[in-house]
């Protein structure tokens, strides 16, 4: 049991590749906290995952990722692990088609909201040198014709970047930060493709 006596937290874990990661992390021996802003969905995905504790909150609003990273700690009393998973996938249009609106949600989630969880969980890493662990996307990396969608790209792009920024950014306190850019998985996300 790899990860025994480990507390992982999982965001964006109800379903595809959120539900699938703290299920091997609980199999490895983590104590596993699932966060998503879908209660039903994560009420299900819990039910699947042996030990594990969900909390529903919205990773766009800061209060809601403060409480989800405190009700951890109140719980457990620490934080090894954070796995940013959440993410979504906008309608596939071309740039001049895609609203502002559109353009900040994704960003909001996929880049803003690891930001915001991170951010939070940074204080109690420290004290567990502890491992974050950023689920970008091949699509960060490498164009695709006809994939048109910009703005998840840019963000899984930058999250990247912003990958490596903290993990030299807080080697110093032996946090080590990855990053892991799945292909295309067969998740409800991927469904429209």
């Amino acid at each position: 049991m790899k990860l025994s006596n480990k507390i992982a937290l999982v965001t964006g874990g109800s379903h595809g590749i959120g539900l699938a990661t703290p299920k091997i992390l609980a199999e490895n021996g983590a104590r596993v906290i699932v966060t998503a802003k879908d209660n039903q969905g994560l009420e299900r995905a819990v039910s699947e995952i042996p030990n594990a504790v969900g909390i529903a909150d919205d990773i766009r609003k800061t209060n809601g990722v403060k409480n989800v990273i405190n009700k951890t700690i109140e719980k457990f009393g620490k934080l090894d692990v954070l796995v940013n998973n959440a993410g979504v996938f906008p309608k596939i249009k071309q740039l001049h088609e895609i609203e502002e609106e559109e353009w900040n949600e994704i960003l909001d989630v996929n880049l803003t909201g690891q930001f915001r969880f991170t951010k939070e969980a940074i204080p109690h890493l420290q004290k567990t040198s502890g491992s974050i662990v950023n689920i970008s996307s091949d699509a960060g990396i490498k164009t695709y014709e006809g994939f048109n969608a910009d703005a998840y790209s840019a963000s899984k792009a930058a999250l990247i970047l912003l990958t490596k920024c903290w993990a030299l950014e807080y080697s110093k306190n032996k946090i080590r930060v990855n990053c892991i850019c799945p292909g295309a998985v067969d998740t409800d996300m991927t469904k429209p493709f």
